[in-house]
């Protein structure tokens, strides 16, 4: 409802990880250089771990987005919580690879076979693990025992595990040891420097079609930075939520008052609440339960915004009231 008043032609801040809004700062493009990497040289594990709303998820579509342009086969697992059974019915489907048989060996050999075609056409799959520290101890060894799927120099399956830092104590696990040592490369996701900050929220409104015109305050983005601690998806809910503020009260220019109520408003009174906001539940950062907790938010923050355009009417004139 804003974006004409803001010259915008989509939503900036969207919570989607939509790759096109992927905002490259020195720790992302080593990140993405560390997976591209591991898997154009056939290293066969690799690890990629964040805080809650680092950017995960959009680094990994953007990673996608390059697999397919490079006719790379892909399966993309983003449900964790799955038995091995699943696991691996989920992974030959999203790979196109038909399996009549549910029994393992029978899987497990149809997809040793396609693998070994790709490799012998000089072409490789990779399977990407999304919100892997909530994989069962019995599926995270199903996946180890996948990379035993080789020839004598080279990994047939590139495998990509993303998950939380609590990925990471998971992993650290005597049972798990084997796994552990198996992964060869370990990207990161970061929270956002100020000056990262500020540049995030300028190339998100240039791509939503922003023509340059100021729409943030700077002390605005000193203000959302200090709130948000430069966690890219609260950076995102405070700045939708400020568009929101101010255009129901027609402010061209949103300054660090607006980002202040807005932050009271989801109780990020010093920053801190922050963190605790996306990591306050177990299923926190999922899709699901991200998604009821943004419409919960707007609708607890449109009917304060509401509440407030009565409360200014009342002062209007009568022939000004609508």
């Amino acid at each position: 409802m804003y974006k004409e008043f803001y010259g915008l032609r989509a939503n900036p801040f969207n919570v989607n990880p939509d790759p096109r809004y992927l905002f490259l700062t020195r720790h992302t493009e080593e990140a993405l250089a560390c997976l591209t990497y591991g898997i154009q040289s056939r290293k066969g594990f690799v690890l990629l771990t964040g805080e809650v709303g680092t950017g995960k998820t959009t680094l990994i579509n953007k990673l996608l987005e390059w697999l397919r342009l490079q006719q790379v086969a892909t399966a993309f697992i983003f449900n964790s919580r799955l038995n091995t059974t699943q696991f691996l019915d989920y992974m030959m489907a999203d790979f196109g690879i038909p399996s009549d048989s549910k029994a393992k060996s029978q899987i497990l050999l149809r997809l040793y076979n396609w693998l070994l075609d790709r490799y012998r056409a000089g072409e490789t799959a990779v399977l990407i693990v999304d919100e892997a520290q909530n994989l069962t101890e019995e599926v995270l060894e199903e996946i180890r025992m996948l990379t035993n799927l080789e020839t004598f120099t080279e990994k047939l399956l590139q495998i990509v595990l993303v998950g939380q830092p609590e990925l990471e104590q998971k992993l650290k696990q005597p049972q798990l040891r084997q796994l552990r040592q198996r992964l060869t490369l370990r990207a990161k996701t970061h929270a956002l420097t100020l000056e990262e900050t500020k540049a995030y929220i300028q190339q998100r409104l240039r791509i939503a079609g922003s023509n340059g015109q100021q729409i943030f305050d700077p002390e605005a983005v000193v203000a959302i930075h200090r709130y948000s601690n430069g966690i890219p998806r609260v950076v995102n809910l405070l700045c939708e939520h400020c568009l929101v503020s101010a255009f129901v009260d027609q402010q061209k220019v949103i300054g660090p008052a607006v980002v202040e109520f807005v932050a009271r408003d989801f109780d990020l009174a010093d920053g801190n609440a922050a963190r605790a906001m996306m990591t306050s539940s177990p299923a926190a950062g999922q899709t699901t339960g991200q998604s009821k907790l943004d419409l919960a938010d707007t609708l607890r923050s449109l009917a304060n915004l509401a509440d407030r355009f009565r409360d200014d009417e009342k002062d209007l004139p009568k022939e000004r009231k609508l």
